[in-house]
């Protein structure tokens, strides 16, 4: 990782372009290609994108309402086809998605839990919907349970957890299928700050530890920022990439990037960016 950019030097530097880095190139996780998306109704929800996700990147989508943010995301999962163009997982299409080392999860926006079940068998749920042998299903679902230290909670139900612990039942239900590529859409938008916080600050330790493919959406510059490897700025009518963020910034982060001038610099200029791509106009092009 580049060393931290003095604090006398952040006043007069932007935050770090994706071709500044130097690093090597890794394979692609996923490659979006000039895919656009048309509804029934005749809406044009996304003008052709192309995207390069890397693997083992954490990227986020923001941008403002309207600009495709989750149909990007839906794109991505499968869940929605694009009109025209293509896309690719792994170098391939999406027969393959499944194999070993080629599995994704997706985080809704709400935890979706069943409440008549305890919280280890909402996690073991994609486990035995594949018919995975319980004594198999089993440690990995106690896995999941302690990255998310939900641990102590296994044998409660939803109705005895906070907001926050049913979201880290949802995320552990999708670690214990044990993905190499992670989609959330918003997971975290109707949480509290301080929540939201804490679960930031697990979310990306817990990437760091899985070296786990991450595709993010939210609305919140703070967290894009504090999450983030890269960032993809969306603009609106139709949605379209209008520019892109690197955060090349040490790892795990915690509150002392919070705290830092090189963290506001980097919200400063998303800040900006997001209020021109708000613009009728809006054309990008920078990176």
């Amino acid at each position: 990782m580049n060393a931290l950019m003095s604090s006398d030097a952040i006043d007069h530097a932007a935050p770090v372009s994706s071709t500044a880095t130097g690093a090597t190139p890794r394979l692609p996780a996923v490659e979006v290609l000039s895919a656009e998306k048309v509804f029934a109704n005749g809406t044009r929800a996304l003008a052709p994108i192309d995207l390069t996700i890397a693997d083992g990147e954490f990227l986020t989508l923001i941008g403002p309402s309207g600009c495709g943010k989750s149909t990007l995301l839906k794109m991505i999962a499968n869940l929605l086809q694009p009109s025209d163009g293509r896309l690719l997982w792994w170098r391939g299409d999406f027969s393959q998605v499944g194999q070993e080392g080629r599995r994704f999860a997706f985080v809704f926006q709400e935890p979706t839990l069943m409440p008549w079940a305890r919280v280890d068998t909402n996690v073991r749920l994609p486990l035995d919907l594949a018919d995975m042998p319980r004594s198999g299903a089993e440690p990995l679902v106690a896995d999941a349970l302690a990255r998310v230290g939900l641990s102590a909670f296994a044998r409660h139900y939803p109705r005895q957890l906070s907001g926050g612990m049913k979201m880290r039942v949802s995320i552990a239900r999708a670690l214990a299928t044990q993905p190499n590529l992670l989609l959330m859409d918003e997971p975290f938008g109707a949480l509290d700050e301080f929540t939201r916080n804490k679960l930031d600050d697990d979310l990306v330790r817990l990437w760091w530890e899985r070296k786990l493919t991450t595709v993010f959406v939210t609305h919140s510059i703070y967290e894009a920022v504090f999450l983030s490897t890269r960032i993809v700025v969306l603009a609106a009518h139709p949605g379209r990439i209008f520019r892109t963020m690197t955060i090349d910034e040490p790892q795990p982060r915690g509150e002392s990037f919070r705290d830092s001038p090189r963290f506001a610099a980097y919200c400063r200029e998303l800040s900006t960016w997001l209020a021109e791509a708000s613009l009728p106009a809006a054309t990008g092009g920078k990176t």
